[in-house]
């Protein structure tokens, strides 16, 4: 039979020969396009000399990389195996790879909302951190930041220290549950001879954050004790300025110091926003439980706008309203000059701030990440995340803001501050008003009123809770004899009387009443 003619069965063999090869063709095309929904170029990055990707099959997904003809190993997104939520509320995707030794071939970010990775952390950076986990077997344990035995110690992200962990946590979990699933490690709880130190079982994120961070929550629990017992016993502290004065300025220190840059516990409106998106969405409350710090602060205040106003934070615990109020009293012991503005310009300002955080909430409602951005009017993330290690216009906008400071009392917060712009508006349902006034307050004296260096005492007398910071320096002038004018006159009244029982001459009496400034 000639080479051009096929036998009935010949030809059934070279049909199901054709066959055969479209199929393998097809399973290599949707292996192509399922590599490519992971990202060929990706995939091949997280594991370099990989020749050719597989379909992404399995549970946990994944997809096998082949070199040389034969399996060496897979890559696969985290946010598909574990989708660990992050400060934002949604995981942090990346692409890994593992090899059959069980160990970390690369990382590459695919996609994130992490406020502080999207404005503060440089792409250099975030290439540097996960650059760290090339090598480590799936099995080790890693720690970031700080010392533990028996633990990987990597360096975690200057200002995203809690990022840093839920990538970690996504990493290295994600990478054992694949390598388990596929046969490349034993199962927890299984060993093997020269296996590395087996992890423990995982639990959620936020309890590992909290026991890494016991010091810290001991240190902030404290200090917000001793702020407690500060507001119960105002009046008693009041009475004695010569404690309420120094108290006052080392509390504003650790506020400074340890709030703001070691437990990096600076609110922002950038918290709300993520509250507000969550609340919206889908809320957990692990995404907020993963920062202690910030969970603990989030909750004293939650708790003091109801019983005290929005002050007690704004006065007493923001770091960046504390490093304000500190160069504010240093600029007074130099007797440098203070520029008060009119108060048409200063009631105008006011609604600034509000402005503000309206805008940045409407525009969250389209995009969080892009309200990020312009939330950058915040210098909290320079000051104390970032510790000026940023851009140049950065540094100079919050050293411009904590200049104007020394001259014009916390200027940023009376004007543009949207946080708190937004916490003015819970603070509205306080149940109680602590701070006393009294019936000659505005009618007619002003000492308060002039004296109060935020402004927030009306020329009524009245204080507006949505401006007052809750310095107390209205309530040591309320209890001071020599300064409160209905108590001047008591006074006044009891030495008269004093005198003439010792039969002296008695002086007319003298009335003690500011008038309100001409600019109020």
């Amino acid at each position: 039979m000639g080479a051009g003619m096929r036998s009935p069965g010949n030809r059934r063999a070279w049909r199901g020969g054709t066959a055969g090869a479209l199929f393998v063709a097809f399973l290599l095309a949707a292996g192509t396009a399922a590599a490519s929904a992971l990202g060929e170029e990706v995939a091949r990055a997280v594991f370099p000399g990989a020749e050719a990707v597989g379909l992404v099959t399995g549970d946990p997904p994944a997809a096998p990389v082949y070199r040389g003809g034969r399996l060496a190993g897979y890559v696969f997104r985290t946010d598909e195996v574990l989708p660990i939520p992050a400060y934002s509320g949604k995981p942090v995707a990346m692409a890994v790879g593992v090899d059959l030794a069980g160990r970390i071939t690369g990382v590459r970010i695919l996609h994130h909302e992490e406020p502080i990775l999207a404005v503060g952390v440089t792409p250099k950076h975030l290439r540097r951190f996960v650059g760290q986990y090339v090598g480590l077997d799936v099995r080790q344990r890693v720690q970031i930041g700080g010392l533990r035995p028996g633990y990987v110690h990597l360096d975690g992200l200057t200002g995203a220290t809690i990022t840093a962990m839920v990538m970690n946590a996504s990493i290295m979990r994600a990478a054992r549950r694949v390598a388990e699933s596929r046969g490349i490690v034993e199962p927890r709880g299984g060993a093997r001879a020269g296996a590395a130190p087996v992890a423990p079982a995982g639990r959620p994120l936020w309890v590992e954050s909290w026991r890494q961070r016991r010091p810290e929550i001991a240190v902030l629990g404290a200090g917000l004790a001793v702020l407690v017992w500060i507001l119960l016993f105002e009046d008693w502290l009041a009475r004695r300025p010569h404690i309420l004065r120094p108290l006052r300025r080392l509390y504003l220190v650790w506020t400074l110091v340890f709030v703001g840059w070691i437990a990096l516990g600076q609110l922002s409106i950038v918290n709300v926003l993520t509250f507000m998106h969550t609340l919206m969405s889908e809320f957990r409350w692990e995404t907020f439980l993963i920062d202690p710090a910030l969970f603990i602060l989030w909750s004293f205040v939650a708790l003091v706008l109801i019983l005290w106003g929005r002050g007690v934070y704004c006065g007493w615990l923001c770091p960046f309203g504390a490093a304000q109020e500190l160069i504010q009293q240093g600029a007074q012991a130099l007797r440098l000059p203070q520029l008060e503005l009119p108060g048409v310009v200063h009631e105008r300002l006011w609604a600034l701030k509000y402005v503000i955080a309206v805008g940045l909430f409407g525009l969250s409602l389209q995009s969080v990440g892009e309200a990020v951005r312009y939330a950058e009017v915040e210098p909290f993330k320079t000051v104390f995340s970032l510790r000026f290690q940023r851009g140049w216009p950065f540094v100079a906008w919050a050293l411009a803001l904590l200049a104007a400071s020394a001259v014009n009392r916390k200027f940023y917060c009376k004007y543009l501050c949207p946080l708190g712009a937004a916490l003015a508006i819970p603070a509205r349902l306080k149940i109680f008003d602590w701070l006393r006034r009294r019936r000659e307050c505005g009618r007619p004296c002003q000492i308060c009123a002039n004296e109060c260096a935020v402004r927030a005492i009306r020329a009524t007398g009245e204080i507006n809770p949505n401006e007052c910071h809750y310095c107390l320096d209205c309530q040591i002038t309320y209890w001071d004899e020599r300064r409160c004018p209905p108590l001047i006159e008591r006074r006044l009244r009891r030495e008269r009387a004093a005198r003439r029982a010792r039969g002296a001459v008695v002086p007319p009496p003298a009335r003690a009443i500011q008038r309100p400034r001409p600019d109020r």
